[in-house]
């Protein structure tokens, strides 16, 4: 550090105190009673103020520069504005000693002999506080949090902003030593406050709030011939002011020399004066050490660190080899004060530089040689060594430029050149030698032969690239220069001094800091590209350029068939394509490939390069390689004129590569036409069916020979799915396919169509009648469906269906369905019965479903009754029907059917209709059943009530066998059969009363067809006698009736002997002969005209007067008016649900 004078002036009174304005421009001097203001550039007097009436002790500026305000003897302060108006005026009532403005709240304090007063803008008044002893000076917290006061007895008290005391610091000079200066640290960058304090004792002391601490002189300012009354610093600059007793004002400039060490990526330097801080210039770590004295110089090689201090000099070691390690400890002293131009540390030894000769000493301090210099050393720096051995490159004044070896005696001299030496560096191979010399001149040498290799101008420091041997960089008139090898210099700006060049960071020197500039190395690489030297621009590529260049590098040395660099570039910047390719020609290049033009038109087509590639495969006779990559590249039209008139095979190729082309960018049209024009109709066919063109693919279709069975296959398929069935069917019909049209006519439903083809050929009777059958069912036509499995001959399918109907009817409570469901399938077991091989097991189930259906039909009507609230039945049908249910159930009640229900019904009906002893024992039937809860009351009441009633039925309820007319009574243990002849009843299918029909049986030999027209005969009755005939045989008895010759008169022979007393259980059929029948009326007599293998059933009205009506469908027997009325309403058979439209069987 030195101090050169910059101006000076001398005023007429004693300096009391100065202040400089925030932005240093201007120097307001407290001087007699006056103020003067000096211009600090040039030391000019600006103006004298004029304001005070006696001395002026004290001036201060606030920190926003608006105001400024000095303290006189006249116990009055003034405030002052920036253009060097007073404005506001205050006294205490002692003269003022000193003033500060708070740097925060721009508060002022003024402090007099006996108080200390606190002012601000806001504020009118003054805020006045008492003091115990003569302030002398004061000084503000960087925060404006506190205020320190020192006074005359020695004392410094600290106060708060209202002026309290929070602090109180002794000294032990007491009174004896008055505090003559006080100021608080203005760095804001130190965490703690530290406040410096001069006592008139000449000590100089600064405190901590946690103590005091020590503080180190540094060195001298200035020599003056008077007391240095007041001094400040500058804000923000290295300038100095000290205002004299004698009324001399000096304004210095403080000048620091950079001190600093570097070696590769560690920097070291000094910071405060007496740190150091080392610098790891690419992680940018950094670690601070304290020396506590003045550090005047540095040195940095490998993992040691020498710092110089006034008395002695300190040896550093890293704690470990780690390349990042930034931890040091103090490895030697040597105590000893040393005077030096420069320091370089070894590994071993430290070398100390005075003027012209160098001394080698020992980390003992020991010196163990010395070298003597024709001329003054400009420059040293180590280049590295063995430890211990290490060599020092050194530059003369002179322009000599030696090479010492620590452990040896004799300098060897490297060159001598005629200018001075300012920098030097050597390169990584130590081959070549760059100098700046005084001229700014950067010369490069080839040590072994001395020969200078080029010079550049502009230069003022030097560095080669650590890495790359023929890199260097220099700097100098605010640029930076990067040259490599021979090829002209690459130039960018940069303030500042080249120290250091390490791959593609620059280490540069600016003011007091040093940075790592990243500097891409994009102009050399390209200038060893231009010569197409790959390899070394490989090498520079690798110190740091930018992923366009390794690209550019990479294509480059492709282009170049360099392809070992060019596989190291595209690595780098992970283009697998070109790594691929790379690999591919490697590999032939291995089978013994040697055609570098097939090579080059590879390359140039994956550049892009398309008829640069084609003429090169065309010239190597690969023209197939590129008529494949045009089509590939859709360039059609390219390939049609490298192509011309060629091979017609490869044009047919080419015309449908591009209607690939056309197909995936989305024009489908010109795609179809392409595929049709190259014969690739089934693509073209495709395309249309995807989107949906019919009239295309009828085109292609009618256009295709019927031989080819894949495209029209594949049309009427489209057209299948594209709701045209028509020209589908037409397609096929065209192929022959009848199967896959009869399979078409199926999915689409169109049945008539389906059958008429069924009719011509008989095969596809199952593909067609089976799934018009499911649809049928699935469409709830179940009878239709019936009759198509039949016709398909699937007689177990119809079966199931039904079967599955029925169960669900019944699951359902819909005992009316389920009733024509069991009819139904009655029915189909009868035409099943056909076959001899299942005659007796489906006709055992013919009975079994048609006994199931009268059950169920009947119990439809219960069922309504039991769960609506109104009923649509007469009472005297629910009673009927009650009692044929309870006569027909079998031991095992069918599902669905309660009992519970039936005798409920039965016993309401009963009691209804005046059967009182029928409904006592319904009830008393009921109470051994389980009584759901919904019936108990009902049930419970109804056995109560009937117990009032006599204990008889009405006769007129009594049912009539009309055979042997005798009275049954209501509830039959025999079931519904007479209890006297055994004959059968005859019910109803709607009321369910007993019909006046007696069924009779044709005598052996006699056929159904012979029966018919005998009755069908209208002829005169002679008057015979007849006579009954009871034939009695090992199973049955049969009556017969027989002709006599005489005559028994008019009588009907069939009614004659009907009503005798029959002695036997067994039921005697009524068995007729031939007379019997011609005998008979056909409008009396009614058959069952069932299919085979079942006969015919015959049945005789004994009341021709009453109509009785038969359904020819399901045989079931009606009273004419009820069957007309159910017709009427439901339109069909109530029982079998044929329509009255359809024809009878």
């Amino acid at each position: 550090m030195r101090a050169v004078l910059t101006w000076r002036d001398k005023a007429e009174h004693c300096i009391n105190d100065i202040a400089f304005k925030p932005d240093g421009t201007q120097l307001i001097l407290a001087a007699g009673s006056r103020l003067l203001v000096y211009d600090t550039s040039d030391g000019t007097l600006l103006q004298p103020l004029k304001g005070h009436k006696d001395t002026v002790y004290c001036v201060a500026y606030a920190k926003d520069g608006k105001r400024f305000a000095s303290g006189s003897a006249d116990k009055s302060v003034i405030i002052w504005t920036s253009k060097l108006e007073g404005i506001l005026k205050y006294t205490h009532n002692d003269a003022i000693q000193c003033v500060s403005y708070n740097p925060i709240t721009h508060q002022l304090a003024s402090c007099s002999s006996s108080d200390f007063g606190l002012w601000s803008p806001e504020q009118k008044s003054v805020s006045k506080h008492k003091s115990s002893s003569k302030i002398i000076c004061c000084s503000w917290t960087n925060d404006g949090q506190y205020l320190a006061l020192g006074m005359f007895n020695g004392i410094i008290s600290i106060r708060n902003k209202n002026g309290e005391e929070k602090v109180k610091i002794e000294r032990p000079g007491g009174s004896l030593s008055p505090i003559w200066s006080i100021c608080w640290n203005p760095s804001r960058e130190e965490r703690n406050d530290i406040l410096a304090v001069a006592d008139w004792g000449q000590k100089v002391s600064f405190y901590q709030l946690s103590g005091k601490q020590d503080g180190v002189r540094l060195g001298t300012v200035g020599e003056q011939n008077s007391w240095v009354w007041t001094c400040q610093a500058k804000p923000d600059s290295n300038y100095v002011v000290v205002g004299c007793q004698d009324g001399t004002i000096s304004f210095y400039q403080l000048i620091f020399s950079t001190v600093h060490g570097l070696y590769k990526d560690r920097y070291a330097y000094r910071d405060s004066m007496t740190d150091v801080i080392v610098q790891h210039l690419i992680t940018e770590q950094k670690v601070r050490i304290k020396c506590k004295e003045l550090v005047k110089k540095i040195a940095i090689y490998r993992n040691r660190l020498a710092i110089q201090l006034p008395e002695k000099i300190l040896i550093y070691e890293l704690y470990s080899e780690d390349s990042s390690d930034m931890h040091y400890r103090v490895k030697e002293k040597i105590i000893k004060k040393f005077e030096c131009n420069l320091l370089v540390v070894c590994a071993n030894h430290i070398i100390l530089c005075q003027e012209k000769r160098l001394q080698c000493l020992s980390f003992s301090g020991v010196k163990e040689r010395e070298w003597q210099m024709e001329s003054l050393i400009r420059y040293i720096k180590v280049i590295g060594g063995p430890p211990g051995r290490e060599g020092l490159l050194v530059g003369l004044k002179n322009g000599q430029i030696l090479k010492i070896f620590v452990d040896n005696l004799f300098a060897i001299v490297l060159l001598k050149q005629a200018t001075a030496v300012r920098c030097l560096d050597m390169s990584a191979s130590r081959k070549k030698l760059a100098v700046v010399d005084e001229n700014d001149t950067c010369l490069v040498y080839d040590i072994d032969t001395k020969e200078l290799l080029f010079q550049e101008p502009n230069a003022n420091s030097v560095a080669w690239n650590t890495q790359c041997e023929d890199m260097l960089c220099f700097s100098g008139g605010g640029y930076l220069n990067i040259k490599a090898s021979t090829f002209p210099v690459h130039r960018q700006k940069l303030q500042g001094f080249v120290v250091g060049y390490n791959g593609s960071k620059i280490f540069c020197l600016h003011v007091f800091s040093i940075s790592a500039v990243e500097v891409p190395q994009s102009a050399p690489m390209y200038q060893y590209l231009d010569r197409k030297l790959f390899k070394e621009a490989y090498q520079i590529a690798c110190l740091g350029v930018t992923d366009t260049d390794w690209r550019e590098l990479a294509m480059e040395a492709l282009e170049g068939l360099d392809f070992e660099t060019a596989k190291k570039a595209f690595i780098r910047v992970q283009d697998l394509r070109y790594l691929e390719l790379i690999s591919s020609i490697e590999e032939r290049k291995k089978r013994g490939e040697t055609n570098n033009d097939l090579f080059l038109a590879d390359v140039f087509s994956y550049q892009g390069k398309f008829h640069e590639a084609a003429k090169l495969y065309k010239r190597s006779g690969h023209e197939n390689l590129a008529l494949e990559m045009y089509t590939d590249l859709c360039m059609f039209e390219y390939a049609k004129d490298f192509l011309g008139s060629g091979d017609p095979k490869e044009t047919k190729m080419l015309i449908t590569k591009q209607a690939d082309w056309a197909r995936n960018i989305k024009e489908p049209k010109a795609a179809v036409e392409m595929y049709i024009s190259a014969g690739e109709h089934v693509k073209a066919i495709e395309i249309c069916g995807d989107h949906g063109w019919v009239d295309m693919l009828i085109d292609i279709a009618r256009k295709l020979d019927k031989a080819e069975r894949e495209p029209l296959l594949l049309c009427a398929t489209y057209l299948k799915k594209l709701d045209s069935p028509g020209y589908a069917a037409e397609t096929y019909l065209k192929m022959g396919d009848l199967k896959a049209l009869v399979q078409l006519h199926v999915e689409t439903q169109r049945w008539d169509e389906a059958f008429a083809l069924g009719e011509k050929h008989p095969e596809f009777k199952d593909d067609i009648y089976v799934p018009y059958a499911q649809w049928l069912a699935e469409n709830d036509r179940f009878e239709e469906a019936q009759k198509a499995f039949h016709k398909a001959g699937r007689q177990r399918e119809a079966v199931q269906v039904l079967e599955q109907l029925t169960n669900n009817a019944v699951a359902e409570s819909r005992f009316n369905d389920a009733a024509y469901y069991y009819w139904m399938l009655s029915m189909q077991c009868l035409d099943i019965a056909q076959d001899p091989a299942q005659k007796d097991t489906m006709l055992g189930k013919f009975y079994h479903f048609q006994r199931l259906a009268e059950l169920y039909h009947g119990y439809h009507a219960i069922h309504r009754h039991t769960e609506d609230p109104f009923s649509v039945h007469r009472p005297e049908t629910l009673f009927n029907i009650s009692r044929f249910l309870l006569h027909s159930l079998p031991k095992d009640t069918p599902s669905g059917i309660s009992k519970v229900k039936i005798l409920f019904t039965l016993a309401k009906q009963s009691k209804a209709l005046g059967a009182y002893r029928l409904a006592r024992h319904a009830y008393d039937k009921l109470r051994g059943l389980y009584i759901p809860a919904r019936f108990q009351k009902s049930i419970e009441l109804g056995t109560l009530t009937i117990r009032a009633k006599p204990f008889h039925d009405s006769e007129e309820l009594v049912p009539l066998c009309y055979r042997c007319s005798t009275n049954n009574p209501l509830l039959n243990n025999l079931g519904n059969v007479c209890i006297n002849c055994r004959q059968p009843f005859i019910f109803s299918a709607s009321s369910y009363d007993v019909l006046h029909l007696v069924e009779f049986y044709l005598e052996e030999g006699i056929t159904d067809e012979e029966a018919i027209s005998l009755i069908d005969l209208e002829v005169l009755r002679p008057k015979r006698d007849d006579r009954q005939l009871e034939i009695a045989n090992n199973s049955s008895q049969i009556l017969r009736l027989v002709e006599t010759k005489d005559s028994m008169g008019d009588e009907d022979p069939f009614t004659a002997k009907l009503s005798f007393e029959q002695g036997g259980s067994e039921f005697v059929p009524v068995v007729v002969s031939r007379l019997v029948l011609r005998s008979m009326s056909r409008r009396d007599v009614l058959i069952k005209r069932w299919p085979p293998p079942l006969r015919w059933q015959y049945f005789r009205s004994l009341l021709p007067d009453a109509s009785i009506t038969m359904c020819p469908s399901c045989f079931q027997m009606f009273h004419s008016e009820d069957y007309e009325l159910l017709v009427l309403q439901h339109g069909c058979c109530p029982y079998c649900r044929r329509c009255k439209d359809d024809p009878g069987p």
